[in-house]
């Protein structure tokens, strides 16, 4: 293999950092700031913002280290090194029932969401059924490829949601932002347990691990990875409390969503900005989920290597979107969302770091 083979097949830091940045800002990113202001008072819920993301970095630093211990090898791989083959089988699938059961929830998310500002005369079902097979068109290529879009993606959309936060400076109110500290210490808490709920993503590169070349770089970049939607979520969750008060964004169901219906372009050039906006969130979410389901199947694979990956594409579809479509209200949809959300923390950071720890005191390393 030549030079310009080998670098068409790794990654670097750019792509480790926006990979991880863009699987956490997903559809959090519009139901967070009512999650949090219907906990917490005025704008006391950045605090439970910074403690989640304190927590979620937490987890990054072990999965990261525990990438870096063994490099150019998948999660299989190093559980297999760490414990033994069955052991590594089914720590390997648990974390890929979760990645596939997020699928299922973000494909019912978007055409929910969609169908709400967008197609309102489309059913639901139309709108989940032609996501999800343009995922299928997604996921049936290189994983490679994925990574890369992000280098297209991921400077789009945060520079629309920073363009959505300066159209709105002239709105911002500091009096609904005012007085601080006044929520109690066990709700800034409790509160904090959905914010780590909306990092959840960084354990992608546990899989990914096999595409980095320089592996002293890895865990930096994972890091830069999450402060990023550390901080985008800060700032989005401060500018809707500024601009609608606490009491509206408690009750308003996607704050950010109506935040982009706020903004008037100068000379007219956007009648409606919240269209724009909504275009481009989808491209974070078709990558989001283009990952999520890309890395369930490369779990699959490692688990199952005599499978074709289209053959396992065609078995999971059909059954992601039927779970997607169980939940028949939105009480119920949050429900799923929730369960799915515990399932990641344990499977996706909890084991990895038991992993670690196991690794550490036996001191096995996969670098030879």
């Amino acid at each position: 293999m030549n030079h310009n083979q080998l670098s068409n097949q790794t990654i670097g830091s750019k792509e480790i950092v926006y990979s991880v940045s863009n699987m956490l800002i997903g559809l959090g990113i519009l139901t967070l700031p009512n999650t949090i202001a219907r906990n917490t008072l005025f704008s006391d819920g950045w605090m439970s913002i910074m403690l989640g993301g304190m927590i979620a970095l937490g987890f990054a630093g072990a999965i990261g280290t525990l990438a870096s211990r063994f490099p150019g090898k998948n999660y299989h791989a190093m559980a297999t090194i760490i414990m033994n083959r069955k052991a590594a089988h089914v720590v390997t699938l648990l974390i890929s029932l979760y990645l596939l059961l997020f699928v299922s929830y973000q494909v019912r998310g978007v055409s929910t969401i969609t169908r709400l500002y967008l197609f309102d005369n489309t059913p639901e079902e139309i709108i989940g059924l032609v996501y999800l097979l343009v995922l299928i068109y997604a996921v049936a290529g290189p994983s490679i490829a994925l990574l890369r879009l992000n280098l297209i993606f991921f400077p789009i959309v945060v520079s629309i949601m920073l363009l959505i936060v300066f159209l709105n400076l002239g709105s911002l109110n500091v009096h609904y932002l005012l007085p601080v500290f006044k929520t109690d210490w066990k709700k800034i808490i409790i509160t904090s347990k959905d914010t780590v709920f909306s990092y959840l993503g960084l354990e992608i590169m546990l899989f990914y691990n096999i595409y980095v070349v320089r592996k002293s770089k890895l865990l930096g970049s994972i890091f830069r990875g999450v402060l990023i939607p550390i901080l985008i979520y800060f700032i989005i969750f401060v500018f809707v409390i500024g601009v609608f008060g606490p009491m509206v964004v408690s009750n308003t169901l996607y704050p950010l969503a109506e935040l982009a219906k706020e903004v008037e372009v100068p000379g007219g050039i956007f009648e409606r900005f919240e269209f724009f906006f909504f275009v481009i969130w989808l491209m974070t979410l078709f990558s989001t989920n283009a990952m999520a389901f890309d890395v369930a199947l490369l779990a699959l694979e490692s688990v199952f290597p005599k499978y074709r990956r289209f053959t396992m594409i065609l078995v999971m579809a059909p059954i992601l979107f039927i779970l997607g479509l169980l939940p028949s209200t939105l009480r119920e949809l949050n429900v799923f969302a929730e369960w799915i959300s515990y399932m990641g923390i344990g499977f996706a950071w909890v084991l990895p770091a038991l992993l670690l720890l196991v690794a550490k005191v036996r001191g096995v390393k996969g670098d030879g």
